[in-house]
């Protein structure tokens, strides 16, 4: 095809096309019949009886009072007399609705049953039973029954026994039963509902009819009420006629039926039941505020215990109304909203609930709608509150600025979601086996093994180490069975309910399970099709039992079927399907070899003449060919090994033995013949490959051999006993299991033997971690310690104890000391690093039941069964008891976890005693009581005694005490006092064995039973935990990572959880080294910890460390001994280098005081003037002069610091252009009007001068000069790269901006600019790679700048020339610089640990510098200082990246004071007068009042830290990076990571959002039809409204977990009935579409058409359809009003949508029906055109292009995108850029069909829009360039981009122009042409 030449063709709507292919049809929604309601009466017919069917006493007749046909069903037994529906059970109803209405009534003093089956949307059935026979709830996997409470008529009376359970009574009344069927799979068994699959209604009951619906019907209003009171469009629907009972004349509906809906919330039930608890949703026909209101089940603790996945979501408290609204810390600003709820499809409806909050306050409303996943919160002082359950992500909405809508901190806390939902993953299971250990397989592709750990089926990658999980089996695996391709897999569960599940095993879904009847399930085994499978076990009398089961119909969605199964009295110990026929199996066991086949359905066996070796007992099997079913059975042969070591083969034909060998022990290892004699080994396992054989034998030898047996090829020995071998199916590994819990295989090839997994022989008792070198020790009841690294999970220590068994166990917090506590008494304490006993500590005589550190280090603590407690002295190595007391611990608490606490600042000890009843609080060091509390008087109405059997310090700021008790309750206690704050209950359905509390205090982490719980601490949510299972036995101790990344629970095994909570940015917590910012799996994740504040700030500062230096020598400003900052090779270097900086080192004073001679200034630098430089020199000189580097060597670092503060550019592939066609001057077309967003990624960034007003930011490359009262906008368009930091001079007259160097440059930039007019006057070129800080002096009259961490340099500056005065190296990276307020000569800097105090001094044109390096106190460890500024007098702070803040004498260069700032890193300090302010990653800003901080320095030792105050703290959106603030640090202006500028009013203890912006990608941009607002959207999952007017923030839908990939705004309609609401269309990168109402705030519809991100959506003409394109190439045609998908076009299928736009044609232009031309282009440069006429559902291809381009792309990292547009002022003719062989762009003609233009570009294309105004076209390029043409005509190139700029759109009128680069988003004006 020739070049720019396309291919028409033409499709109608059947799908068939012309010259193209075929497409498949339009698709249809199956269950579009269904609505908007089913009659199933009806629908089916049941009175023909032919698709139905009845059984016993079902009969129809007139009833009177309904005036109509019902069906009664009779019988004394229920399953005797029976309607079901469909007839068969092989058949399906396939209904979808979500609500199942039943209209019945029971028959007085009889019971009922009906059964539902559902299909889930895993293909598995489960049946849904209610009756009033059941007398409390059950569930299993398949089967929930919940009883039925039958009510009486009203007024009638009841015993309270008959109110709860039994049968009807006399007076039932007829009752419409609404069953919300997906939210009872949902809450019940976390299904994911599909379908209706049966129905079956039992005696003794009449029916009137049964429907399916969407919709929630109200069946006590009519259809004239409704219409009357216009509720229809509240979302009030009357049940239809045909379904209504007849209601008479006065009478009200509610008076004469019932109306149960399930789940309904009700009032506080003993059990899980259906019954009355609500009129309905509307009681008397009236209304109320909230017509639908859904009120799930009140679940009990045994239902709430089977929850995995519950979707929590909570609603705002009011505020008491004498309450300021002052938030403590900033959330989401959430928009205010009020509308009327209205009716909604089952998949969009919300789950509404009531709750009052505990106190008795009201509640707010929060109406939710769409998904449920968008919240739109209001202050309305109403009694309800709606929450959602959410199906998916989460999202939510948010708006700039304050007003109505800003909500307090409390408030807007309870308002969102409670956890991420699911809050923890499964990552890695620690452990193997569990029933047996010999059950370990390969999969097909040799790369994995499959194995069981307890109840848990293991998928090990043996390369990368990564688990995949197979969960829900509710006892342990007993068995396990592949098929010959591993797409099946069988597991058998043991115990006596013995059920099988078979697993899709690529995808991990269970396709089944069904019950065995066998009581114990051994073996399992798989045909090689699949088809078959068969097991063997014991039923309950003990007999052995053979079941074959067909597994044909199980990947179709069909049933297991039992093919045959025998019972039979000979042991059977292996059993396995013959590879030769899937109807033959073979078994050995003891005594006995037999031959079983089926056939008729019958299962027979015969034995294999055995001989001499009858009396054997077999323990494997294997047939020696693998898969052979085209080889007759004539020819097979298998081998079967013994515990006497023999080896048989027999001869499957003969059914006799051919051959029979044995093997011996050293020295005659060999297997031989039968002439030798002697015992043997025996042999547990066997397996054999087409080449060898191997086996596993009792002496724990795993041996090859050839096929012939005649000698040994290889062994390896094993720790225990073989239990399995398995060669893998490639023949290269061989999987080997071990009675000791080893998992491994030995590689052929290199004969090495691999480690998989090791484990514990039996249940873990307790665990301990330490957080330095990420390990954990572990106790089990096998008698052995072990220690493993978290890191790899692999073992990494085993101790083991003959004298006792551990049952305690403790790590020294920062020793690697581990303390073990044993049943007989001892406390031994081991070291590590030496592995070796240190001390054997013999104060208790029985069982240890606590063990633990205090996290100081600095004291251990023990108590044992009989009471006595202890206290040891840690200081040493070797710890000694300091103080023993008897009977002061509970002697019968037993040993667990929370026996023994200790507070985080090691200041209390807490435990259960001296009774179980009473709570004991001691002094830590010295163990003097505090207090006791008796738990069991605090619950007045409780007739029983409760008692204590755990307890848990909270955070030392919230002083609060958790007390876990045998009632299933944790009680919150106040530490100090012992009063109770709050309960929660019910925890567990069985006491607490473990409960721990998050460092920041949010979370709870509980155990008990077999399950895990997370609860959110503070219980703000209707449901306020997520239920975890996994544990076949009791979970005995759950507790966080010191990271808190992860969470660890042991029990059976050890599971290490995925913690999801944590922000994805991180940082170390206080106190830990830098390594410890490691995350444990992995290198991922970032460097930040984001950790929320408490609401309500402390009002006094935490104490100085006890162990910091009260006040350091200050007799001599230079300390002797002090090392010098720079290191002996630096010195040895600089010296050699002629003309270089010479360090003079004054021989006479301390040898850390340096003096630095700088070389002549003019070999140092070059200054790039500007017309406006200010120099002695002509700026021609200066121009012309070479530029030289400065000599000083570098040192070489390119590790980055442990410390946020340190700038890192993001990563661009883009590059500077080559070429640039600036417009002339005063002819510019466009001119930047507003740049949307900040730059977040910038540190120190933000300037702003209280005095002056002047107020600047960076956003990218580009410094934004706003007027804070007018909100309009200067652009300083200097640099090309991104801009790190900014400073201004002290009068504000001079601004300093720097960036990175541009391409071809060896040095970064640095820009002077004079403040009034904007003009840069000079260039500054000295640092190689970025510049981290600069300051002014006090004076102004020196600039300094510092290197990041790959510079290393510090340079000093001249502000009257500009030139450099002084420059040199520094050792170590340093982060943050600053001049003294009261001295230009003196400033200071900060590093790794240390503070360098500089002294300028100067002597005509010659500088020296003195520098005085000051270390930080040894009490911090090592610690990067990461901040600094200067306060009153002789002050100097710091801030340190582990949250301490350290006060300096400047005078003296000593630290006199530290104190605990913060939890996060602190990178910003500003100080005046007596008040300072630090901000941290941890989000927050805290003011403190530091008056007494001057007082302290001239006292000393002797002054009280506790004057310093903390006043005030605002939690932020991010991390803090840059601050500015007013003389009395008053107001001021705080920027985050977020992207986010801050107006802070501490006074007023308010923040408003100034400046926001996108903090990742932004991936589209566009106008509004009225252009008053634009929309963004980026990678961070946003979708933002922006005011063209105010460029501020609009409205923000926030969805958690996606990606927003497109948008697209609704055009106004072409004739406007009504006031039209203003929508944008999102893609995101689910698949799923969500449309949302600008004007009501609201996400309005949420659809999924694709199944794959989206790449490009577009909206019709006339907006009444939705065109989206996804990355597999699929464009889908979706209606925005219904949310069904009309059309699916997969023309361009394979290859990713990147353009989809729609415009309008007359009606039979180009020869084709449709008012509609639109297009689509994918990345393969393909465009297809079409032509559309959506009312009559047509939808035509006018056109197909195909662009061609070279086969190698040359020079191009990735291929750019292919783009087509239609042009607006040529009619017919659309634009196209893209790859191709040429950079141009092409013009084409669809009257012409060929190309009609071609205008060359620069580069190739990656944004392209046209103006619909005038003939101007804007193009993007990756070269960060964006150039307007006139076409045809001149072209214009315009910067200020620092990266590709990869978005570009026109505004409907032409005059603007918005542009996207990364994050940054661009407004231009067109003033010209």
């Amino acid at each position: 095809m020739a070049a720019g030449r396309g291919t028409s063709g033409r499709r109608d709507s059947s799908g068939v096309r012309g010259a193209g292919g075929t497409v498949p049809p339009a698709l249809v929604v199956p269950a579009a019949w269904q609505r908007p309601y089913l009659n199933i009466f009806k629908h089916f017919r049941v009175e023909e009886w032919k698709r139905s069917a009845r059984e016993g006493d079902v009969a129809t007749f007139m009833d009177t009072r309904l005036k109509g046909t019902v069906y009664r069903i009779r019988g004394s037994i229920p399953g005797s007399s029976y309607l079901q529906l469909p007839r068969t059970g092989t058949q399906s109803l396939g209904l979808t609705g979500r609500y199942l209405y039943l209209l019945f009534r029971p028959v007085p003093h009889k019971h009922f049953v009906v059964h539902l089956d559902v299909t889930t949307e895993e293909k598995q059935v489960v049946r849904i039973s209610f009756s009033s026979l059941f007398k409390e709830f059950k569930s299993t996997a398949t089967w929930l029954q919940f009883p039925f409470v039958c009510g009486a008529a009203k007024g009638s009376a009841r015993s309270p026994r008959h109110e709860l359970v039994g049968d009807a009574p006399t007076d039932v009344r007829w009752t419409c039963l609404v069953l919300d069927l997906p939210s009872i799979l949902s809450l019940y068994l976390n299904r994911h509902y599909s379908h209706l699959k049966s129905i079956k209604l039992c005696s003794s009951l009449l029916v009137k009819n049964l429907c399916t619906s969407d919709l929630v019907f109200d069946p006590g209003m009519t259809f004239s009420e409704a219409h009357q009171a216009e509720l229809a469009c509240h979302g009030v629907v009357p049940m239809p006629r045909e379904m209504a009972f007849p209601v008479p004349k006065g009478e009200k509906w509610h008076d004469l039926y019932d109306y149960i809906r399930f789940p309904s919330e009700g009032s506080k039930l003993p059990k899980d039941s259906i019954q009355k608890s609500c009129p309905g949703p509307v009681a008397g026909g009236q209304a109320p505020e909230d017509p639908i209101q859904q009120k799930p089940v009140a679940l009990t603790s045994a239902v709430r215990d089977r929850l995995s996945l519950i979707q929590q979501i909570t609603s705002p408290k009011a505020m008491p109304h004498h309450c300021a609204v002052i938030p403590k810390s900033i959330p989401e600003v959430h928009l205010t909203a009020s509308r009327p709820p209205r009716a909604m499809p089952a998949g969009d409806q919300e789950l509404e609930q009531n709750q009052k909050s505990r106190s008795g306050e009201d509640t707010g409303q929060s109406p939710t709608v769409g998904d449920g996943g968008i919240h739109v919160y209001a202050h309305q002082r109403s009694k309800q509150a709606t929450r959602a359950v959410h199906a998916a992500s989460e999202e939510s909405t948010s708006r700039k600025g304050p007003g109505p809508g800003v909500l307090p901190s409390r408030r807007a806390a309870a308002c969102r979601r409670l956890l991420p939902d699911p809050i923890l993953k499964l990552s890695m299971i620690i452990g193997f086996g569990g029933c047996s250990t010999k059950w370990a397989l390969w999969a097909q592709n040799s790369t994995a093994v499959v194995y069981p750990c307890h109840a848990v089926i293991v998928t090990l990658q043996i390369h990368s180490r990564k688990q995949r999980f197979f969960i829900g089996h509710t006892d342990k695996v007993s068995a396990l069975a592949f098929d010959g391709s591993s797409t099946l897999l069988a597991s058998a569960q043991a115990g006596p309910r013995s059920v099988v599940r078979l697993w899709d095993f690529p995808t991990g879904s269970c396709l089944s399970v069904f019950k065995t009847h066998v009581h114990s399930l051994l073996s399992l085994s798989f045909s090689y099709s699949g088809t078959v499978l068969c097991g063997v076990g014991k039923d309950g009398h003990g007999k052995t039992m053979v079941v074959v089961w067909s597994t044909a119909q199980v990947t179709r969605g069909g049933e297991v079927a039992v093919l045959a199964k025998a019972h039979t009295d000979v042991d059977i110990q292996a059993l396995k399907i013959t590879s030769f026929d899937d109807t033959r199996m073979v078994s050995c066991g003891r005594d006995n070899i037999r031959l079983w086949r089926v056939r008729s359905g019958v299962l027979r066996s015969c034995p294999v003449d055995l001989g001499e070796y009858h009396s054997l007992e077999f323990t494997g099997l294997a047939f020696q060919d693998g898969h052979a079913a085209e080889r007759e059975h004539e020819d097979c042969t298998f081998f079967v090994c013994s515990k006497s070591g023999h080896i048989l083969e027999v001869d499957y034909q003969n059914v006799s033995v051919r051959s029979a060998r044995r093997l011996l022990p050293a020295p005659l290892q060999d297997c031989q013949r039968l002439d030798k004699t002697g015992a043997g080994i025996a042999i547990n396992s066997i397996s054999i490959s087409s080449h060898f054989c191997a086996t596993g034998s009792e002496d724990g030898y795993l041996r090859l051999w050839p096929l012939d047996f005649s000698a040994v090829v290889a062994e390896a020995e094993q720790e225990a006993p073989v239990s399995s071998v398995c060669i893998s199916p490639d023949g290269r590994r061989i999987l080997c299991t071990t009675a000791a819990g080893y998992l491994g295989y030995l590689d052929l090839q290199s004969w090495d033997s691999n480690t998989l997994m090791r484990s514990h022989e039996d249940s873990v008792l307790a665990f301990s971690m330490e957080g330095v070198w990420k390990w954990m020790a572990t106790v089990s009841q096998d008698s052995t310690i072990r220690v493993w690294d978290l890191v790899s999970m692999q073992q990494r220590y085993d101790f083991t104890a003959e004298e006792g068994t551990p049952c305690a166990v403790a790590f020294h917090p920062t020793q690697q000391m581990l303390a073990c506590g044993f049943d007989n008494g001892m406390v031994w304490t081991f070291s590590l690093a030496t592995s070796s006993l240190l001390v054997e500590h013999k104060q208790h005589r029985t069982v240890i039941t606590g063990l633990t550190f205090s996290p100081d280090g600095n004291f251990m603590f023990s108590s044992c069964l009989q009471g006595s407690l202890a206290l040891y002295s840690c200081m040493a190595q070797k710890s000694h008891v300091l103080r023993v007391l008897g009977n002061v611990v509970a002697p019968d608490t037993g040993s667990s976890p929370g026996v023994l606490v200790v507070s985080e600042d090691s200041h209390l000890l807490a435990f259960v005693g001296p009774s179980k009843y009473v709570v004991t609080v001691m002094e830590a060091c010295s163990l003097d009581e505090l207090l006791r509390v008796d738990i069991s008087i605090l619950d007045l109405n409780s007739t029983a005694l409760d008692s204590a059997v755990g307890v848990c310090f909270a955070p030392v700021p919230r002083g609060e005490l958790l007390v876990a008790t045998s009632s299933n309750k944790i009680l919150v206690l106040d530490a100090k006092t012992g009063r109770l704050v709050r309960e929660v209950s019910p925890v567990h359905k069985v006491s607490c064995s473990s409960l721990v509390l998050s460092k920041d205090g949010r979370y709870l982490l509980t155990a008990g039973d077999k399950v895990i719980k997370v609860w959110d601490y503070q219980m703000h949510s209707n449901i306020n935990f997520q239920v975890y299972i996994g544990h076949s036995e009791p979970v005995r101790q759950v507790a966080f990572t010191p990271d808190q990344r992860h969470v660890i629970s042991v029990g059976d095994a050890i599971f290490l959880w995925d913690f999801l909570a944590l922000p994805e940015e991180r940082s170390p917590p206080a106190g830990l080294h830098s390594s410890e910012s490691v995350p444990l799996l992995g290198p991922e994740g970032s460097s930040e910890i984001l950790k929320d504040a408490s609401e309500t700030p402390r009002q006094a500062v935490p104490l100085p460390l006890l162990s910091s230096p009260p006040c350091l020598d200050v007799s001599s400003v230079h300390q002797t001994g002090c090392q010098s900052i720079f290191s002996e090779s630096d010195k040895e270097e600089e010296a050699d280098p002629p003309g270089s900086s010479r360090m003079l080192v004054n021989r006479d004073k301390d040898a850390s005081v340096l003096v630095v001679e700088p070389v002549r200034n003019e070999e140092l630098i070059v200054v790039r003037p500007k017309e406006r430089q200010e120099s002695s020199r002509s700026p021609e000189t200066l121009a012309s002069e070479p530029r030289k580097e400065t000599t000083n060597p570098k040192p070489q670092c390119s590790v980055r610091p442990d410390s946020y503060r340190h700038f890192t550019p993001c990563f661009k592939a883009s590059v500077l252009p080559k070429s640039f066609l600036p417009p002339p001057t005063g002819s510019e077309v466009l001119k930047l009007k507003a740049v949307i967003g900040y730059n977040g990624n910038g540190r120190g960034n933000m300037v702003w001068n209280p005095d002056t007003g002047f107020f600047a930011y960076t956003c990218g490359c580009i410094i934004v000069v706003e007027d804070l009262h007018s909100g309009s906008q200067n652009h300083w368009l200097g640099h090309a790269e991104e801009i790190s930091t900014l400073t201004v001079s002290h009068d504000a007259q001079v601004l300093a901006s720097a960036s990175g160097k541009r391409n071809g440059d060896s040095h970064c930039q640095i820009c002077i600019w004079n403040v009034p007019d904007g003009v840069c006057t000079a260039s500054l070129f000295h640092h190689e790679t970025q510049v981290q800080a600069m300051a002014f002096s006090q004076d102004d009259r020196f600039l300094v700048t510092l290197g990041d961490y790959s510079d290393q340099t510090i340079a000093l500056w001249n502000t009257y020339t500009y030139e450099l005065m002084w420059s040199t190296c520094i050792s170590e990276p340093v982060h943050d610089v600053a001049f003294s307020p009261f001295s230009h000569r003196e400033l200071a800097c900060v590093g790794n640990g240390t503070v360098m105090f500089w002294l300028l001094e100067q002597q005509g044109p010659n500088v020296h510098l003195k520098v005085h390096r000051a270390s930080a106190p040894d009490v911090l460890g090592s610690v990067e200082l990461t901040s600094l500024c200067y306060g009153a007098d002789t002050l100097l702070y710091s801030g340190t990246n582990s949250g301490q803040i350290c006060v300096w004498d400047t005078e003296t260069n000593c630290c006199f004071m530290t104190w605990e700032a913060d939890e996060g890193e602190i990178g910003v300090l500003v100080c005046r007068h007596n008040r300072l302010l630090s901000g941290s990653n941890a989000k927050r800003i805290r003011l403190w009042a530091v008056a007494a901080v001057q007082e302290l320095r001239l006292k000393g030792p002797d002054a009280r830290s506790n004057l310093v105050l903390l006043e005030h703290e605002i939690t932020l959106d991010g991390t803090i990076v840059s601050a500015a603030f007013d003389d009395s640090l008053e107001m001021g202006i705080v920027g985050t990571t977020a992207g986010t500028l801050w107006y802070i009013n501490w006074v007023e203890s308010t923040s408003i959002r100034l400046i926001s912006g996108h903090k990742n990608k932004v991936t589209e941009v566009c106008f509004g039809p009225d252009e008053t607002r634009c929309a963004t959207c980026g990678e961070d999952g946003s979708v933002r409204i922006w005011s063209l007017g105010s460029m501020e923030l609009v409205v923000q839908f926030q969805v958690l977990n996606q990606s927003c990939q497109c948008l697209a705004w609704k055009p106004h309609p072409v004739v406007a009935w009504r006031a039209e609401s203003q929508h944008v269309v999102a893609g995101y990168s689910d698949g799923t579409i969500r449309v949302f109402n600008i004007s009501r705030t609201e996400m309005e519809l949420k659809m999924q058409p694709h199944a794959v991100a989206l790449t490009a959506i577009a909206y019709s003409t006339d907006g009444e359809m939705i065109l989206s394109g996804g990355k597999d190439g699929l464009v889908a045609v979706s209606s925005p009003r219904t949310g069904m998908t009309i059309h699916v076009l997969a023309d361009h299928k394979g290859s990713p949508i990147t353009a989809l736009q729609c415009t309008m044609k007359q009606y039979r232009d180009f020869g084709v029906e449709g008012g509609e031309l639109w297009l689509a282009t994918s990345s393969d440069r393909r465009v297809s055109v079409w032509a559309s006429d959506w009312l009559k559902d047509k939808c035509e291809l006018l056109d197909w292009l195909s662009f061609p381009a070279p086969a190698s792309p040359e020079g191009l990292d990735t291929l750019p995108p292919s783009l087509a547009v239609f042009c607006p002022w040529e009619h017919g003719t659309l634009v196209y850029v893209g790859f191709g062989r040429q950079k141009e762009a092409l013009f084409y003609s669809l009257h012409k069909k060929q190309v009609v233009m071609k205008i060359p570009l620069p580069y190739f294309a990656t944004s392209l829009s046209l103006s619909p105004a005038a003939r101007f076209m804007a193009v993007g390029f990756g070269a960060r360039l964006l150039r307007l043409l006139r076409c045809p005509g001149e072209a214009q190139d315009y910067a200020g981009h620092d990266d590709t700029v990869h978005r570009c759109c026109f505004a409907p009128s032409g005059r603007r122009l918005l542009t996207a680069s990364h994050s940054a988003v661009l407004l231009w004006e067109l003033t010209g042409g």
